[in-house]
């Protein structure tokens, strides 16, 4: 079939809309039908160059939501008509990742995933006869995708899909990152540092596993209104003197945990820094820039003080976001804040211009 898609044709150049070509889905995947899809950095990042694992020609998105339109052989979990979440990290529920509790990174098609191929080798997506590669085998900035059944998370028909497609990276990754990855105590002081979509998901997580005190960092004062809507106790102007205001305000230790939404190595150390010392944990959840190292005094470490990272939040996909957006139904997560534009297809490289801009937190595609 045809379908309308941003390709990403050259690296730092707009992406191109444009028709592909789709084939039906193979044994084990799935075609679904997109309805929305949040324009994430790491699109961004990709399509910028600067992403040492980037391959192009390939279709960006990542962040989507839909409905299963058809299914191929030995597909058991999903039907038509049901709305699925894409999930960049899969979950095969078979391989030592999975049956494990202490990680949430499947291995059952990460290698063929991370060279932009669905787990044979090879690709749904073409045109003219040349293959275009999966991004993150997702690939959700389009009318359409091919994906594998396990990347795929039964949702709700109740949910907007606009709605549940935040589900598919940002706001997954912070909610989980409080809740999964360090297992905020209630009565806790937390420090979430930065206030896009994955430090807001990070003070809701908080706020829900009964943190006492939440102080959200950032720059922008509507972003740290944004956060005292999902539960900061404390919003604060971050500056060179963040840390030791943490440790004037906590009696000289620091947060029992604090959160890295920035992707900032000058602000991972703060977080660190802010820890408690005896059993603070920082946990870092932003990406880091090419090539850049994070410096950490040993002394932190020896006096009790731990640094973990979280991919995804440590969501186990198609288990956990079920679970995640039922939070929403429910009336416990307030989602509309975080949708900032509504755009086309057409208008994705706008999408791209408002998050430079750090205007709003997320655009999010209707099709």
């Amino acid at each position: 079939m045809q379908i309308r898609a941003a390709v990403l044709e050259e690296f730092a150049k707009p992406l191109h809309v444009t028709e592909v070509d789709l084939a039906e889905p193979r044994a084990g995947e799935v075609l679904v039908r997109l309805a929305a899809c949040g324009v994430c950095h790491t699109d961004m990042y990709t399509a910028s160059g600067v992403d040492p694992s980037g391959y192009a020609p390939t279709v960006l998105g990542h962040e989507g939501a839909g409905t299963v339109e058809r299914i191929g052989d030995d597909v058991r979990t999903l039907s038509p008509g049901d709305l699925v979440v894409t999930l960049f990290s899969p979950q095969c529920r078979e391989c030592v990742h999975c049956l494990s509790p202490d990680t949430n990174l499947c291995l059952a098609i990460r290698e063929q995933q991370n060279l932009g191929y669905l787990p044979d080798g090879s690709t749904r997506l073409s045109r003219d006869g040349d293959p275009i590669r999966h991004f993150m085998g997702t690939s959700t900035f389009a009318e359409y995708t091919v994906m594998p059944e396990i990347a795929l998370a039964k949702v709700s028909p109740e949910a907007e899909p606009d709605h549940a497609c935040l589900f598919a990276c940002g706001l997954s990754t912070g909610l989980g990152a409080a809740m999964n990855t360090a297992k905020v105590k209630p009565g806790s002081t937390c420090v979430v540092f930065g206030a896009g979509m994955v430090g807001l998901g990070a003070v809701a997580g908080c706020r829900l596993q009964g943190a006492e005190r939440i102080i959200c960092v950032d720059l922008s004062a509507d972003r740290l209104e944004l956060a005292r809507g999902q539960g900061a106790t404390d919003v604060w102007v971050g500056d060179e003197n963040t840390v030791q205001r943490v440790l004037d305000e906590t009696g000289g230790f620091g947060a029992d945990y604090t959160f890295e939404a920035t992707g900032l190595v000058a602000v991972m150390r703060q977080a660190v820094e802010a820890a408690r010392m005896g059993w603070g944990l920082c946990t870092v959840a932003g990406v880091a820039g090419r090539g850049e190292t994070l410096d950490v005094i040993p002394r932190l470490l020896i006096t009790g003080r731990r640094i973990c990272g979280s991919s995804f939040g440590g969501v186990k996909g198609r288990d956990q976001v079920p679970e995640l957006v039922q939070l929403y139904l429910d009336g416990k997560l307030d989602i509309d804040p975080f949708i900032s534009h509504r755009i086309t297809l057409d208008e994705v490289n706008t999408g791209f211009d408002l998050m430079e801009l750090q205007d709003g937190i997320r655009s999010v595609i209707s099709f």
